[in-house]
């Protein structure tokens, strides 16, 4: 196998990996990857002798150590958490609500800043680090419209559109017949779509370059947000601007459209 493929490959392996399944066998990945066994055996002795994964008492192999330390070098080291971090103060200071602020990866948003206020329902399922289902979440809609129809298609292909609540969408023509319509009004709703009495709308951050590379969000108990909807989105609007900005980014007159509330 080339060293691009080996290196494919180790990326499968590690995208196997979710809260619902965080612990794989040899088997199990051989089948999964369609791989012999001697050979998927090969590949995750490897990646434990590097630290991304750790061998059980029982041969099963689980993500490794090695891996929290890269994530805090890469945390502690992305502009992006640095300069949204005051935004998202202030946000919460104002309003009490639950603020996150995420990126996509290989069509899985993971969240780089959770911050928590007086006011706020606990969001178990999120956290710095953590991983959420995109076609379920507004920051994951968000970040989906600016990529091409051709890669959202094969990664959501892949992982699949599970349903989580009566309004999931779980149709993947349905969600890229609205991806347009997302980036054009540049802010996108999780109306009790991820969990049942909670709603968020979220906004594009933009790099000096104008390239999305993160989204902020707004996570909101259901009858406040529906009580509030649009001073919820022209705050996150406003704040995603800001921190957009502070990235470098000067918006040219086709995108100023994007910051306009609907």
């Amino acid at each position: 196998m080339s060293v691009i493929g080996s290196v494919e490959r180790v990326g499968q392996v590690l995208d196997l990996y979710t809260r619902e399944q965080p612990e794989w066998g040899v088997t199990q990945v051989a089948a999964r990857l369609g791989v012999s066994k001697s050979s998927a055996h090969a590949l995750l002795s490897t990646l434990s002798g590097l630290g991304l994964l750790h061998r059980t008492p029982e041969n099963r192999y689980q993500l490794g150590w090695r891996l929290v330390a890269l994530s805090r070098v890469l945390l502690e080291g992305t502009p992006i958490t640095q300069m949204a971090r005051p935004v998202m103060e202030r946000l919460v200071h104002e309003f009490g609500e639950t603020v996150h602020l995420g990126a996509l990866e290989a069509g899985r948003v993971i969240y780089l800043e959770k911050l928590q206020g007086n006011r706020a329902v606990r969001v178990e399922m999120t956290g710095v680090g953590a991983e959420l289902w995109a076609h379920s979440s507004g920051l994951g809609k968000v970040l989906l419209s600016h990529l091409p129809e051709s890669e959202v298609r094969a990664s959501l292909t892949w992982r699949g559109l599970p349903r989580f609540t009566p309004s999931t969408i779980t149709d993947l023509d349905e969600l890229l017949s609205l991806l347009p319509q997302v980036r054009a009004q540049g802010h996108a709703y999780d109306i009790e779509e991820f969990a049942p009495e909670l709603c968020c709308v979220a906004a594009p951050i933009y790099n000096h370059a104008s390239a999305v590379v993160a989204a902020l969000s707004f996570s909101v108990p259901a009858y406040r947000f529906y009580e509030s909807k649009p001073t919820y989105r022209a705050a996150i609007l406003e704040a995603a601007r800001e921190v957009s900005e502070r990235l470098g980014f000067v918006s040219p007159h086709p995108l100023e459209a994007a910051w306009t509330p609907h």
